[in-house]
């Protein structure tokens, strides 16, 4: 239903049924079935889960899953009752996402240019610092998700080249928005496309990279890099720029272009566009970088402040 109904993506599905295996890994050990369950049964779960060790949102993120499921089966008439209406769920503050300041992020930048500064190095050294330098600048400039990055086309780069002021990205559920391209970005994905071919000209440098439809292909099960390999790749860059490997991911980069246009002076609308948020609750965690901002503001405009 969530594939067909809501078009979820393919990562969306495995988590559900991660979710929902282990919720019926349980009932079955309660010699219990998920048409027969009720509300104790799931506080029974929910309280095993907290023995379990396991964090508030993740235990959270476990029963939405649950109860989209019993929703459904008593949507489909496969029980007269659901047993999630009444249950509460934990308790979990909502920690503030990890940021970058302007400089780190350049000090990334530096670092991952560092292959393309190196007169002597390899087409495939040159083509692995160009591929990052434009994985960082993509999703600085545009907080695409890493999953949305990893799964762009190759007409990405063609839209680069024309200078195309937008990219059209497929988000969530299948639904579509427009982020801008920068400058910046135009230029790392024009250098990418010119490492590519430097390296499909020397002898022996195998299939042509310019073959296939994405824009950052591999060897993998997608056809296009992984998620994975790119968090791998920017533990490294991090530790090159003298930043500690943990403070780095490819969802902090996405946080830090959140935080920054607001910083800068963003709508906050116009960041949950880019975001491709449906909800724009889900944006205003960003909010805590307006603090000093709205201070400031107070202290220096308001006409009675002027003491």
């Amino acid at each position: 239903m969530i594939a067909a109904e809501r078009g979820a993506a393919r990562n969306t599905l495995d988590a559900y049924g991660r979710d929902l295996a282990d919720y019926l890994g349980f009932l079955a050990e309660q010699a219990d079935h998920p048409v027969r369950a009720e509300t104790p049964r799931l506080r029974d779960y929910l309280l095993k889960l907290d023995r379990d060790g396991l964090k508030p949102s993740s235990a959270a993120r476990r029963l939405s899953a649950v109860r989209q499921f019993h929703r459904f089966l008593f949507a489909e008439g496969h029980r007269p009752t659901d047993p999630t209406t009444v249950l509460e769920g934990p308790k979990r503050g909502r920690p503030l996402p990890k940021v970058l300041s302007p400089a780190e992020v350049e000090r990334l930048l530096a670092a991952a240019r560092g292959g393309l500064d190196d007169p002597d190095a390899s087409p495939i050294l040159r083509w692995r610092s160009a591929r990052m330098v434009c994985l960082l600048e993509l999703l600085y400039a545009t907080g695409l998700r890493v999953s949305e990055l990893m799964a762009l086309p190759r007409s990405a780069a063609r839209a680069a080249a024309g200078r195309v002021e937008t990219l059209t990205v497929r988000g969530k559920s299948g639904r579509e928005r427009l982020v801008p391209l920068s400058d910046p970005a135009r230029r790392a994905v024009a250098l990418y496309g010119d490492a590519a071919k430097a390296l499909n000209a020397t002898a022996g440098a195998g299939a042509s990279l310019d073959a296939g439809p994405w824009l950052f292909p591999a060897d993998s099960e997608q056809g296009f890099m992984t998620r994975q390999a790119f968090a791998r790749d920017l533990k490294a860059v991090a530790a090159a720029a003298g930043i500690a490997e943990e403070r780095v991911s490819p969802h902090v980069l996405r946080h830090a272009f959140a935080s920054h246009l607001l910083q800068n002076g963003a709508d906050l609308r116009v960041v949950q566009e880019l975001l491709g948020h449906a909800d724009i609750s889900t944006t205003q965690i960003y909010t805590h970088v307006l603090d000093e901002r709205m201070k400031a503001m107070v202290r220096d405009l308001h006409p009675l402040n002027g003491g």
